[in-house]
């Protein structure tokens, strides 16, 4: 097994028994580790792409920020929002205080 092997990530998306989660709690859990390690905006993207694809509202994507700020700090959760957000299609110039 390696890390990111397409052919296993298709293997457990043809063979469900093979993880205990499905794709939408999969993809929350891997974005919350993502955030967890300050990955960059592609990686957290693809992840929110993968999540959404499976099913999840924003809320719940949002939720996994809420969750884990208490393990990884107010700091790292607040430098991933602006890329969550972004993911999700929000304008960052929109949620500026600025005229």
């Amino acid at each position: 097994m390696s890390i990111d092997d397409e052919r296993l990530l298709d293997e457990q998306q043809d063979l469900p028994e093979l993880s205990a989660l499905d794709a939408k709690t999969r993809c929350l859990v891997r974005l919350g580790a993502l955030i967890a390690v300050s990955a960059a905006a592609p990686s957290i993207r693809r992840e929110i792409d993968g999540a959404v694809s499976a099913g999840a509202e924003a809320s719940a994507i949002v939720s996994v920020l809420d969750a884990i700020m208490p393990i990884v700090g107010r700091p790292r959760v607040v430098t991933a929002a602006p890329k969550v957000a972004l993911a999700l299609g929000e304008d960052l110039d929109l949620l500026s205080d600025e005229p």
